[in-house]
């Protein structure tokens, strides 16, 4: 066998219709498309969604959640959460801020910074950041260490 030979199966290819060709073709006039209507249009085909005027299901069905808008969101503080018990791993006495954070890749650079009071702490630091738990607070503060605020922020 060779390339020459191969050939589609028989009854599996179809003449292309000629549309437009005159009323003796049988696809003159109106090239199969009818009288009328969006169906005989260059532009005939309609969206999944519709549903031939009949309200469309995505405006009968109500209305559901809260979409916060464009203004609202960016008005909103966006913090970059840091545990306790991420903050162990500093030596006694340094003062951690958005900085040192930033440089152990703990947080991305630039992120307002809020602790979170998730695990314990033993050495006595100073915490610098945006915004605190009130967990965190008491535990820096039973450990002897000082938590303060870098901006007044809402939380």
């Amino acid at each position: 066998m060779d390339l020459k030979d191969l050939k589609p199966s028989p009854g599996s290819t179809h003449r292309k219709r000629r549309v437009g060709r005159g009323i003796g073709s049988g696809h003159g006039k109106t090239s199969g498309r009818g009288h009328k209507g969006l169906g005989a249009r260059s532009h005939g085909n309609t969206p999944p969604s519709y549903e031939g005027g009949q309200m469309p299901l995505q405006r009968r069905l109500p209305k559901q959640g809260f979409r916060r808008t464009l203004r609202a969101q960016a008005r909103r503080d966006e913090f970059a959460i840091v545990n306790l018990s991420r903050l162990g791993d500093f030596a006694a006495g340094v003062t951690i801020d958005a900085a040192a954070l930033a440089a152990r890749g703990l947080i991305p650079a630039g992120r307002k910074v809020k602790v979170l009071g998730d695990g314990d702490l033993k050495s006595k630091i100073k915490v610098r950041a945006d915004a605190f738990s009130k967990s965190a607070l008491d535990k820096i503060a039973a450990a002897g260490g000082v938590a303060e605020l870098v901006t007044a922020t809402k939380s």
